[in-house]
């Protein structure tokens, strides 16, 4: 993974940082994939699934089962709104 680009990010304790940004990465859930990129964090934090790569896959969060799922009505290939 190389680093593309550094970019300001403000943390839910109000402290201000320079972050990282790394990729392309390729991110696989399911059956489904997408590009995209990834802010570096310091330490040993779990990373965060944002909703851009999620809507690129297609994927639903089911909050009550704490996990994501492929839509009933489409699930062997991903939709996307073309505007």
């Amino acid at each position: 993974m190389k680093i593309r680009d550094r970019q300001e990010g403000l943390l839910a304790n109000g402290d201000r940082h320079l972050f990282d940004i790394a990729g392309p990465i390729e991110i696989r859930i399911h059956n489904r994939r997408t590009i995209s990129e990834a802010i570096v964090l310091p330490g040993n934090v779990e990373p965060l699934l944002g909703s851009i790569p999620l809507e690129a896959m297609d994927l639903l969060v089911d909050p009550k089962m704490g996990q994501l799922v492929v839509p009933k009505d489409r699930p062997y290939i991903a939709q996307t709104l073309i505007l």
